[in-house]
């Protein structure tokens, strides 16, 4: 969207509409050159949404279900799209029967997800000195743990010394539930505690 005058791409969208045809979307742009100040039209070819078959993840099931989503899009892991099993964040996309984390979508086979409005489900492990106490725990997906947190679960009161995600293992700072895989602890001699995680554990896992 340069300007035919200055060829600046600098531009501010006055107005925009849509217009189809049996084949094709267009995407009729009014445009205003921030440079020189020249209003001008451009016009985008879209080709028309169709269904991709789309898996969506939720603790360990999975739905299949389609998503209508244009051709012309590009699409990548972390994306969030609204499906009909509610608001899903893209994971992986299927091309050629091989996982990526970015394509066009007219290249995609299938794209996997997980739910993004159902809680985080996390591991949680008590070390109790050659035994381990674990449990799992559905919580809010954007609470926040981190290394350092004196925690109240079940019986025990803890001190949080590692918090694992799906990328790294955190001795510092903090994360949110969403992207916690398992919390390590250790049992510590005091009353008081920061938060108590008792009433999130959905099941004692040894």
């Amino acid at each position: 969207m340069d300007c035919p005058i200055c060829g600046s791409d600098d531009v501010e969208i006055l107005n925009s509409k849509q217009k189809s045809s049996k084949k094709k979307l267009m995407e009729e742009y009014l445009l205003k050159c921030e440079d020189c100040g020249h209003v001008f039209k451009d016009v985008i070819s879209l080709k028309k949404p169709k269904p991709y078959r789309l898996i969506v993840s939720e603790h360990g099931k999975s739905h299949k279900t389609t998503i209508d989503l244009s051709p012309s899009d590009e699409l990548k892991s972390g994306d969030v799209l609204l499906s009909d099993v509610g608001q899903v964040e893209v994971t992986s996309i299927e091309v050629a029967d091989k996982r990526v984390t970015k394509a066009k979508l007219e290249d995609v086979n299938t794209i996997w997800a997980n739910s993004i409005e159902i809680p985080a489900r996390i591991g949680f492990s008590v070390d109790l000195h050659g035994e381990v106490d674990s449990y799992k725990l559905d919580l809010e997906r954007d609470f926040e743990i981190a290394p350092g947190d004196v925690v109240k679960i079940d019986k025990h009161i803890v001190k949080v010394h590692v918090v694992k995600t799906h990328e790294r293992k955190l001795t510092s700072g903090f994360a949110k539930a969403s992207v916690i895989t398992r919390v390590y602890s250790k049992p510590v001699k005091f009353n008081n505690y920061d938060y108590d995680l008792t009433k999130d554990i959905i099941k004692k896992t040894s």
